[in-house]
C-alpha cells in the first residue's frame, strides 16, 4: 500500500475512533451491522432515488441481497433481532462502510464506498429530547474530531409539517399522496405542483387508450391489467419501481383525465411553504403566517417544532447558523419528521458532513408490528476529514 494511502487510512481510522469515543461516552452501545443485507428491506424503505443507486445481487440460492447503502436500516434489523417488538428502548452507535453507485465523473466527496459513523435511538418517548441529543452528539463529535463547531452550518426541515399542511388542504387524496411521494425531490415536487395547477390530465393522455379503458373498468386489478398489457405488447419491466407502483401511477393518471386543475389559492399555499427559507428562530412564526392566511390548523406540529428548538437551546446548541428550508426532506424516504444536515467550510451544500432525523415508521417497515419512535444521524467521515484538512 502506498505511503500516502496508508497515512490517509490511518488518519481516517484515528478520526473514527474519536467519533466513536464521543458516542459511547454519551451512552450509545457500539454495534457492527453486517455489510451484506436483504435487498427487499432497503428497496421497500429507502425511496426511488437511493433504490436506483443500491448495489443489488443474487446469491447462488437465489436470495436477493445488497451492499448496505446506509447503516440505519441494518441497525434497525439488528435491534429487531434483539427485541422483535421493536419498542424496547435502545441506543446504538456504529462506524463502517456504506455503498452507493456514483457516476464515474462524481467528485471525491461522493465515492461509491464511504464511511459512516453515527447513532440511532429507538423507543424514546421524549421526541424533542431525543432529537436534541442526536443533534448535540453530532456537533460534539465533529468538534472533538477537530472541526470547530463555530464554523458549522445547519439546515433543518420538517416532514411532519409538510404532511400536516397537505392533509389540511382540500385536495384529492391521490394528489395529496403524489405530492408527498415527490417531496424528497424538490424539482420533481415543483414540476408536479405546476402540472396539477395547469392541466393534470396532460400526462394521462400518454397512456394508450386501450390501457386507460381497462384501468377505468377494473382499477382494483390494476397490476394484473398492466401486466397483461405489457405482456401483449412484448414489453419487459425494468428499473427501480415495482410493477405495483407503476400500476398505481397509471390508475392515478386515468383519474386525472376528468379532473379540474388545482385551485390557484391552494397551489399558492403549497408554493409559499416549500419556498420558505428562514433562520430557525423565525421558522415557527413564518409557517404560522402561511397557515393563518390559508385558515389551516397547524398548531400541533408547530408546537412540536418550537419545543424542539427550545430543547436545542437547552443543550447549548448555537442556532445562529441554522436555517429552516420548507422543501428540505433529505433523499431517504423513510424520514417522518425533523430532518437536518450539517455543512462545513470548503465543502458545497450538496456534500454535508452529517445528517439525520426522525423515522418513526422505519422499524415497522423492517419487521416490527407497529411504528416505533426512532431518530438517528450519521457523519460522512471522509468528508469530515477533508473539511478538517482544509481548515488547517
Amino acid at each position: 500500500m502506498p505511503a500516502e494511502t496508508t497515512r490517509a487510512f490511518e488518519a481516517l481510522e484515528a478520526q473514527a475512533q474519536r467519533l466513536m469515543g464521543v458516542f459511547t461516552r454519551a451512552g450509545f452501545e457500539a454495534v457492527a451491522p453486517t455489510v451484506i443485507q436483504p435487498a427487499g428491506v432497503f428497496l421497500d424503505c429507502v425511496g426511488e432515488a437511493l433504490r436506483a443507486r443500491t448495489y443489488v445481487f443474487t446469491d447462488p440460492e437465489g436470495t436477493e441481497l445488497c451492499l448496505r447503502p446506509d447503516l440505519t436500516v441494518p441497525t434497525c434489523r439488528l435491534h429487531l433481532e434483539r427485541a422483535p417488538q421493536g419498542q424496547a428502548p435502545a441506543r446504538y452507535c456504529y462506524n463502517g462502510s456504506a455503498f452507493r453507485y456514483q457516476a464515474a465523473d462524481a467528485s471525491r466527496a461522493h465515492p461509491r464506498e464511504f464511511r459512516q459513523a453515527g447513532v440511532e435511538s429507538f423507543g424514546d418517548g421524549d421526541a424533542a429530547g431525543a432529537e436534541a441529543e442526536t443533534l448535540a452528539v453530532m456537533v460534539d463529535a465533529i468538534d472533538t474530531a477537530g472541526l470547530d463547531r463555530r464554523t458549522l452550518t445547519m439546515k433543518f426541515g420538517d416532514l411532519e409539517l409538510v404532511a400536516a399542511l397537505l392533509d389540511a388542504l382540500d385536495l384529492p387524496p391521490r394528489w395529496r399522496q403524489r405530492l408527498k411521494d415527490r417531496f424528497w425531490q424538490p424539482a420533481a415536487f415543483r414540476a408536479e405542483l405546476k402540472r396539477l395547477a395547469s392541466d393534470p390530465s396532460a400526462q394521462a393522455h400518454a397512456l394508450p387508450s386501450s390501457l386507460r379503458a381497462a384501468l377505468v373498468a377494473a382499477p382494483a386489478d390494476a397490476e394484473a391489467v398492466l401486466a397483461a398489457h405489457l405482456d401483449a405488447a412484448g414489453i419487459e419491466t425494468f428499473g427501480a419501481r415495482t410493477l405495483g407502483e407503476v400500476a398505481q401511477q397509471a390508475v392515478s393518471m386515468t383519474e386525472d383525465l376528468q379532473a379540474r386543475p388545482l385551485e390557484a389559492r391552494l397551489a399558492d399555499v403549497i408554493e409559499s411553504y416549500v419556498a420558505l427559507r428562514a433562520p430557525s428562530s423565525e421558522a415557527v412564526a413564518s409557517v404560522a403566517k402561511i397557515a393563518a392566511r390559508a385558515k389551516l390548523d397547524l398548531e400541533a406540529p408547530l408546537a412540536r417544532f418550537a419545543e424542539r428548538l427550545a430543547r436545542f437551546k437547552a443543550r447549548g446548541l448555537d442556532l445562529q447558523a441554522a436555517t429552516f428550508s420548507g422543501d428540505f426532506g433529505r433523499q431517504l424516504e423513510y424520514y417522518t419528521g425533523f430532518v437536518f444536515e450539517i455543512g462545513a467550510p470548503g465543502l458545497p451544500p450538496t456534500s454535508p458532513i452529517a445528517g439525520g432525523g426522525r423515522y418513526d415508521s422505519l422499524l415497522r417497515l423492517a419487521g416490527a408490528p407497529r411504528d416505533v419512535p426512532a431518530v438517528g444521524a450519521a457523519i460522512h467521515t471522509e468528508r469530515l476529514l477533508t473539511a478538517n484538512e482544509g481548515a488547517r
